[in-house]
């Protein structure tokens, strides 16, 4: 009988011994994984940073670069006599659609490059973003306009204002392009 019991022995501390390291094992593993969230939450970033969206800066750069965009397409095209006369032919309601044709134009070129480079995308930037950049390019061009003297803001603002719009149609364009360059 002794020797059934020193034969039991052995086979129950080699039964056990390897699950005994299996459970120390899995509670290291399980310590380790708690202070490692421990030391990230200690470094992580304050929750207001947190949920604050990304800004899409729309510094001094980009504005110059909108005004140069804008300049560079409204000088040939409020130059041409075309221009000059689609703006006391055509009708508010076709001066209006033209706006808006442009509008969408920069809308859809800001969103795409907009959805291209920030990850989280919101819209409230993206509406900032195209109407400034339009203000940037209709400025640009009633300066232009008012310069050589075809916009004559003291006498006739709606003939002005008609012309305007309509370079300012291409003009937006290039800023647009020309803002979201590096």
């Amino acid at each position: 009988m002794v020797d059934k019991k020193k034969s039991v022995k052995p086979i129950v501390k080699s039964v056990v011994k390897p699950f005994a390291k299996h459970v120390v094992k899995k509670q290291v593993h399980k310590i380790s994984k708690t202070k490692i969230a421990e030391n990230k939450l200690q470094k992580a970033q304050p929750f207001e940073k947190l949920m604050e969206p990304p800004k899409t800066k729309f510094g001094l750069r980009n504005i110059l670069q909108a005004i140069v965009g804008a300049t560079i397409l409204a000088i040939p095209i409020g130059f041409t006599e075309e221009t000059w006369r689609l703006g006391e032919t055509l009708p508010m309601w076709n001066i209006t659609i033209i706006f808006f044709i442009s509008i969408f134009f920069v809308t859809l070129f800001a969103y795409r490059y907009f959805k291209k480079r920030v990850q989280k995308f919101y819209w409230y930037d993206l509406v900032k973003r195209v109407f400034s950049i339009y203000i940037i390019s209709f400025i640009v061009v009633a300066l232009i306009l008012f310069v050589i003297q075809k916009a004559p803001w003291s006498s006739d603002i709606l003939l002005s204002f008609k012309r305007t719009i309509i370079v300012a149609f291409p003009s937006s364009l290039g800023a647009t392009i020309a803002g979201s360059l590096k």
